[in-house]
């Protein structure tokens, strides 16, 4: 998939990637491949929490933090840890008493994302309300800019992960547009 994202980027020029839930990961490899073709990433609820799958109970999932194909990092990983990730991770407890995993410091940078602006949005009643905060943190621990927009902060209520259904998807939309507007 990320050839082929890369190969669309070749053919079509700079483009603003907008990506949902599993297809979240293919917006990371694709900006990780074209990092000057992708002008910013929306990335709705995408894939995570980083190192772990809430879909499938796999200890192998996420070998790259947010993705299972490598991504350049700097400095390159250079070991697996105890887990056989070629990352090495820390466990961390939240406040709501869940645990997650960011990298252990110094942290990794991911040298292609850097410079790609990227916007990360939440729904209030989805699943990722309670693990979206750490792929930011993963995000930003390396060297990502990344805002975080929790759609109950702009008193926009209720949204499932399926947030493009619902009745109030337009109000949703709007949000990101005036986003894109910002950053372009």
């Amino acid at each position: 998939m990320q050839a082929a994202g890369a190969s669309l980027l070749d053919r079509i020029g700079p483009a603003i990637l907008i990506t949902h839930s599993q297809g979240g990961t293919h917006g990371w490899l694709w900006a990780d491949a074209r990092p000057k073709l992708v002008k910013a990433i929306v990335a709705v609820e995408p894939s995570g929490p980083p190192f772990q799958s809430t879909i499938v109970k796999d200890a192998a999932a996420k070998q790259y933090g947010i993705t299972d194909v490598a991504l350049s990092y700097d400095p390159p990983p250079d070991r697996v840890d105890e887990r056989g990730r070629p990352l090495q991770s820390k466990e961390h407890v939240a406040a709501n008493g869940a645990t997650y995993l960011l990298q252990q410091e110094p942290a990794r940078r991911l040298k292609n994302l850097i410079d790609i602006p990227v916007l990360l949005e939440t729904g209030e009643a989805s699943s990722h309300a309670s693990y979206d905060l750490f792929t930011v943190q993963y995000l930003r621990q390396a060297g990502v800019k990344v805002e975080h927009l929790r759609l109950a902060d702009k008193d926009i209520r209720g949204n499932g992960h399926l947030q493009f259904l619902e009745l109030n998807n337009l109000d949703i939309i709007q949000l990101l547009e005036e986003w894109i507007a910002l950053i372009t």
